[in-house]
């Protein structure tokens, strides 16, 4: 790279909830030139397009936040759209990276690559140690993939491609759909519905005994930006052979009841919160081992309250909001 020439950077994924915060956290830090694509302009399932985007862009680093996510619902109806086109964005990003000499790329997957029956706090030695969630094991194979390929080119072609696993994920642009949202969009919207219909009660599936990690999406931000800043050293020296990845997690625990409790009160509902036990709680606890990345000096800000309500008057301030 010219010593005349910013750095550009180009965030897959955008428009994601993960993408739209890594671009706030770049532009906030100055760090160089942030490239962005949509899938207009550019559809990462297309090899000749990805060729073609780096043989005219010259890209220096890359974060690979694209992906097809979803809830238990969504992966369930579309296991192939969520294996395939995982497999097919992953693969052709990260060999065009390759193949066009990009100087860093940073993986982002997720907490479903770990064994359904892994030892609770999850460390990254769990991968490939047992049998994956049934629900998400297309998605969860995908990324595993990523990672492979990731650890892959390092290995044969002396790459530095990085990847991090967060934990469940949430904030400003999530997505609250009734159906595909994960649970913190999904109740805060069953919740801000029932406050405009004055319901007597919110009812939620399980006993709200189920123990869950949420960290906030501006968090994950800088810790894939803290990730990406460390030298090559500092980086292989905290992973493991065949363990290439590095966990993103708040290190807190909260019941589901706790976390219903808790939008309850963001949200100003003032109704019962009745939790209906003939329902399936899911894992009794989910939860990722970070202590590797609290080594390399990264600890998450935001507190759940804060960022609940950050999340909410992000909410209710979109259109989407506005039509319930």
């Amino acid at each position: 790279m010219s010593m005349h020439r910013q750095k550009k950077i180009f965030v897959a994924g955008h428009r994601g909830l993960a993408g739209s915060a890594i671009v706030r956290a770049l532009e906030r830090r100055e760090q160089g030139i942030v490239v962005t694509r949509t899938r207009a302009e550019l559809d990462l399932c297309e090899q000749a397009q990805v060729r073609d985007f780096f043989d005219r862009t010259h890209v220096d680093e890359i974060y690979l936040a694209a992906a097809r996510v979803g809830g238990i619902h969504a992966n369930a109806t579309y296991p192939a759209q969520f294996i395939y086109e995982n497999l097919i964005v992953q693969a052709n990003v990260i060999h065009e990276a390759w193949r066009y000499d990009v100087r860093k790329l940073l993986f982002l997957g997720s907490s479903c690559i770990y064994p359904r029956a892994a030892v609770q706090p999850m460390a990254e030695e769990a991968l490939l140690t047992g049998l994956l969630e049934p629900t998400n094991e297309p998605y969860a194979v995908a990324k595993i993939a990523g990672i492979k390929l990731c650890e892959s080119y390092n290995r044969q072609y002396g790459a530095d491609f990085r990847s991090i696993m967060p934990t469940n994920l949430y904030g400003p642009g999530d997505n609250h759909h009734p159906e595909n949202s994960h649970v913190i969009p999904a109740l805060m919207r069953r919740f801000h519905e029932a406050l405009l219909a004055d319901a007597p009660q919110v009812e939620i599936w399980g006993s709200g005994g189920a123990l869950r990690e949420f960290l906030h999406v501006d968090d994950m931000a800088a810790a894939s930006l803290h990730v990406m800043a460390l030298d090559h050293d500092a980086y292989a020296a905290h992973t493991v052979p065949r363990v290439s990845h590095i966990n993103v997690g708040a290190g807190e625990e909260h019941s589901i009841r706790n976390v219903a409790e808790l939008i309850g009160e963001v949200v100003g509902y003032r109704g019962r919160i009745c939790f209906d036990r003939s329902r399936p709680d899911g894992a009794p606890r989910k939860m990722m081992d970070s202590g590797r990345l609290r080594a390399l000096g990264w600890t998450p800000t935001v507190a759940l309250r804060d960022g609940l309500a950050e999340t909410y008057r992000h909410f209710v301030s979109t259109a989407g909001a506005a039509r319930l």
